[in-house]
């Protein structure tokens, strides 16, 4: 009965095992690049020059001669540093994403890998592009807005993690705004809500997407609209990527079901 009990635990242990130790390296792999893209961020153009370029739509609308202060004693060190770190990841992204894919692709059906695959893909570049979209255009327009607002009497000399936790925050809160359509796209191939549904929901989007923008970004209209009508546009875009991805992905038994949505 023990030697039963044994050689049954041995074929499903190894595998484990083995998942484990495949884990194990694809996360090194991982880490390993994040590391390399650290070391030459570092050595060009540097961490204080990365801060300078992250901190560009802020001084390029400073009054003359007014810059950035930093009100700890280890700020000029750590600040750098995150924003570093932080451009490191985004730099190994790819790759840590190719890593991640290639552990659970192997336990995937052929329309399963048609459904995981594009939605990472896409959702990466849709992150990506809210962020770019928030420091090219937002920023510009918002710090002229604030600056804008404020009396002679007043030198604007913003702290450096204060404006780091700002940016941090806009970053997420456009990435995240502009993966409406990947949650769209999930929403009906999983069958939650039907297309038929989100359009009926469109008015209400619109409303609760303004909401969301007055509650996350400044108070200014310009950065609200800006977070609030990309939403909107994407929530469309959305749908109408809903439609193609569901006759896409789906298998071949779960046809009719699929078209019924």
């Amino acid at each position: 009965m023990a030697t039963d009990s044994e050689d049954e635990l041995a074929g499903t242990e190894q595998p484990f095992v083995a998942h484990l130790i495949e884990l194990r390296d694809r996360l090194i792999k991982a880490m390993a690049a994040v590391a390399v893209a650290a070391g030459v961020l570092f050595l060009w153009p540097g961490p204080g020059a990365l801060y300078d370029l992250l901190a560009a739509p802020l001084v390029a609308h400073l009054p003359h001669g007014a810059t950035l202060i930093a009100t700890s004693v280890i700020s000029p060190f750590i600040v750098p540093l995150k924003i570093l770190l932080m451009a490191a990841f985004l730099l190994a992204l790819p790759v840590v994403l190719y890593q991640l894919w290639a552990f659970v692709a192997p336990g995937l059906y052929s329309h399963e890998k048609k459904l995981v695959l594009p939605l990472v893909v896409s959702s990466t570049v849709l992150f990506c592009i809210g962020v770019a979209f928030c420091y090219f255009f937002v920023f510009g327009q918002v710090f002229r807005f604030i600056q804008s607002f404020a009396p002679k009497s007043i030198t604007a000399a913003p702290d450096i993690e204060a404006y780091l936790s700002f940016v941090l925050t806009m970053f997420i809160a456009f990435g995240l705004a502009f993966e409406v359509p990947i949650v769209v796209i999930v929403l009906a191939r999983l069958g939650f809500v039907s297309i038929e549904k989100l359009k009926s929901f469109r008015a209400y989007f619109i409303v609760l997407a303004f909401v969301i923008a007055a509650v996350i970004t400044p108070p200014d209209v310009v950065s609200q609209l800006a977070l609030a009508i990309p939403m909107c546009l994407l929530y469309e875009a959305g749908i109408w990527a809903a439609q193609i991805f569901i006759r896409n992905t789906t298998a071949p038994g779960d046809a009719p079901a699929a078209a019924d949505q």
